[in-house]
């Protein structure tokens, strides 16, 4: 029996790993794990991606059912899951590349298991066109800046990388079996989400106007495909073919993804500390109630709190709106850029660890090609220019223009903006 490890590429269709399992063996059986490592950090009992997943499984099940297979489903440590599976004349294992601190970690520790049992592990690329070295600049060293690598990007992608692997040529080699009832959501201690998941759709004039539409929040002008791409029910490679001739911008969206991806590989350490060292001397305030504020979506500047109620209710936050609360958390209240990066990866649909931390140390201008440190969003000005209508900020904070509902400003742009030049600035100018 050959095994599948379904992660984060939950689709039968053009999936690396799926393929090279399936084209050189019999009896390829995938599996799923909730890893209790994971889940048991989760404190929301119906987080909306436990039920992402859930539902992703049962469509693969239908899929896999309809071939006369079956998925198994478990829910262990996957050290235990293939100490178990060791033991059933497993012949090889088979995955797909995951780069987050953890998962190299984890993948490592299997790999090492499993050839304790004589079983080979092998791994490939899938979720990014795009990985590790593949993209490097002349003297071979990463790339620190997106616009030069976008540019190498470009020039070194071919049919050849954006090309499908043809599973479905192989369905036949799927272990043929009685369907295996799957784990329920209460069998894993979690209930069904309320909110409500995005499917996978999009249209071309969505995308072709996204490059004028996507900084508009009141507009549905994203396709919310995030979400698909981090769980890999839509392939990374059928969306770059499908943006190349209609949308250069939202190309680039998916580049830096791939930017992020190979930036956490090089610099495993920007999970948790500052790709740009001297910003780790950054005295953050910290304050605990202005944090509450935030993230409650009760800061007095409706652009930041429309945003934060937002990914509240629907765990979803358009773009140019992370950017503002991002930055406001920063640098005009001073809080270390890790407690927002948490808070979104607590909240996100979409949540990738990445290009949370991408983003997350962007706004603190502490990470790669990072905005300026002197750069401070101001949230009126932005609310002018994208959401001048109050369009956006009404939907969400309906009591917005009631004086006595709505709270005041928790600080001062001007003198935010002062404090944290002279914090930065304080930091940043200290001899090593």
């Amino acid at each position: 029996m050959t095994i599948v490890w379904l992660r984060r590429d939950l689709r039968l269709f053009d999936n690396a790993a799926l393929y090279y399992a399936l084209q050189q063996n019999t009896n390829v059986q995938p599996i799923f794990i909730f890893d209790k490592t994971i889940l048991d950090k989760l404190t929301n009992k119906d987080d909306a991606r436990i039920t992402f997943i859930h539902n992703a499984l049962q469509a693969l099940q239908q899929q896999l059912i309809s071939n006369g297979s079956s998925l198994r489903v478990f829910y262990d440590t996957p050290h235990n899951v293939f100490a178990q599976l060791a033991t059933e004349q497993v012949t090889a294992v088979y995955t797909n590349h995951d780069y987050e601190p953890y998962a190299h970690e984890r993948d490592g520790a299997i790999a090492t298991l499993l050839a304790q049992h004589h079983i080979k592990f092998n791994t490939y690329k899938d979720h990014v066109i795009f990985e590790k070295n593949e993209v490097t600049k002349d003297d071979g060293t990463a790339y620190t800046v997106f616009t030069p690598y976008a540019n190498k990007w470009k020039k070194t992608i071919t049919d050849y990388y954006l090309k499908a692997y043809p599973t479905e040529k192989y369905f036949g080699n799927f272990i043929q079996q009685q369907p295996i009832a799957l784990l329920s959501l209460a069998n894993i201690g979690f209930d069904k989400s309320t909110i409500t998941l995005p499917s996978v759709s999009w249209n071309e004039s969505l995308i072709r106007n996204y490059s004028a539409q996507r900084d508009f929040p009141a507009i549905a002008g994203t396709s919310k495909l995030s979400v698909h791409l981090r769980f890999g029910t839509v392939s990374i490679r059928q969306l770059a073919r499908l943006a190349t001739p209609l949308s250069v911008t939202w190309l680039n969206e998916l580049i830096w993804r791939d930017f992020y991806a190979m930036i956490l590989y090089h610099f495993p350490h920007s999970a948790t500390k500052a790709v740009k060292p001297a910003y780790d001397r950054i005295l953050w305030r910290n304050n605990e109630a202005e944090f509450a504020a935030w993230c409650s979506g009760n800061t007095g500047y409706p652009i930041v709190d429309a945003g934060m109620r937002e990914l509240n209710a629907t765990g979803f936050m358009h773009n140019r709106v992370r950017m503002i609360t991002a930055s406001f958390l920063t640098k005009h209240l001073l809080i270390d850029w890790r407690w927002g990066e948490r808070y979104f990866a607590e909240k996100l649909l979409d949540f990738d660890l990445s290009s949370n931390v991408g983003g997350w140390q962007w706004a603190a201008g502490s990470g790669c090609d990072a905005a300026p440190y002197f750069r401070v969003f101001s949230p009126d000005a932005q609310t002018k220019k994208f959401d001048a209508k109050l369009t956006y900020i009404k939907k969400w904070i309906p009591e917005v223009e009631q004086v006595f509902k709505y709270p005041k400003p928790i600080v001062d742009h001007k003198f935010a903006r002062e404090r944290v030049l002279a914090t930065y600035k304080i930091a940043l100018t200290q001899v090593e």
